[in-house]
């Protein structure tokens, strides 16, 4: 079983495909396993890595809080264990402001950037609606099945409700594999309610590209208009159909990515936004 180490914490991570390296970082009470719909499309052109976040899956668990820049060191940590010394780096959610936070901190590490239904944090960010925060704030104290089944409506696009339940109960069941606990729960909502970007997105080099549902009830739509207008030469890619997991309401947006990812890794970034 492959390990990083960042410290005192172990990272659990694992690869499959070949080709230019792909680091996907997961978003809150998510782990790699909830990744079951991306790699498939992205491992038929690159070597894609994946990991456990601290606290989730077979990584260390944290006693005490923690901030999402120790995540970001984190996962290049996982990049130094799997022997990249740079990647496209495409984050989810809570992995949307690690990923950020990766290329502020590390920009000799990040060759392409994907922000899936991100935010750039305070003072910016826009907040999700009255009736979402308040079933977050009691989500935490839900038993994890629970919890997946009464986030539908926040979680997924109307025509998935509507017309694909498989796909809900098959990345739901994938979930449940491997659920996060209460204090988990906690220290990611801190990490992620603590965390801003706002002030230094005009400091991101790499060349970016902003992925959206425009049905995102958790992370609203605007948060993603922001983080392109703000981030140089960023381009914008937003779902009518999907809410804030879009990975599982359009099929076609991770195709959209690779080909992206794809033309930026062999041509130049004009080349890879025509893609987009």
């Amino acid at each position: 079983m492959p390990l990083a180490r960042n410290g005192s914490v172990e990272l659990h991570w694992e690869s499959t495909g070949h080709g230019p390296p792909v680091l996907l970082i997961a978003g809150q009470g998510m782990t790699l396993q909830g990744w079951w719909a991306t790699v498939p499309v992205l491992e038929r052109a690159f070597r894609v890595i994946v990991f456990d976040n601290r606290d989730t899956g077979r990584s260390s668990r944290m006693m005490f809080p923690y901030t999402v820049a120790q995540m970001a060191d984190d996962a290049v940590a996982v990049l130094d264990s799997a022997g990249e010394s740079r990647a496209h780096v495409y984050g989810l959610s809570l992995g949307a402001s690690v990923a950020q936070e990766i290329a502020l901190r590390h920009p000799e590490r990040v060759h392409g950037l994907v922000l899936g239904a991100g935010t750039p944090g305070a003072p910016r960010a826009i907040l999700p609606s009255p009736p979402a925060l308040t079933f977050f704030a009691r989500a935490g104290a839900m038993g994890p099945e629970e919890a997946e089944w009464a986030a539908v409506p926040y979680t997924y696009g109307a025509a998935t409700r509507r017309r694909h339940g498989h796909r809900i109960a098959e990345n739901i069941a994938r979930r449940l594999t491997s659920p996060i606990d209460t204090l988990t729960y906690l220290h990611q909502a801190a990490a992620i309610a603590t965390h801003s970007t706002c002030r230094r997105l005009g400091r991101i080099t790499a060349p970016t590209l902003v992925v959206h549902g425009e049905q995102d009830m958790i992370v609203p739509p605007a948060n993603g208009r922001l983080l392109a207008e703000r981030i140089p030469e960023a381009h914008l890619s937003m779902w009518p159909d999907s809410g804030h997991m879009y990975v599982i309401d359009e099929p076609r947006a991770d195709r959209q990515i690779a080909q992206y990812l794809l033309q930026l890794s062999t041509t130049s970034p004009a080349s890879a936004a025509r893609a987009a």
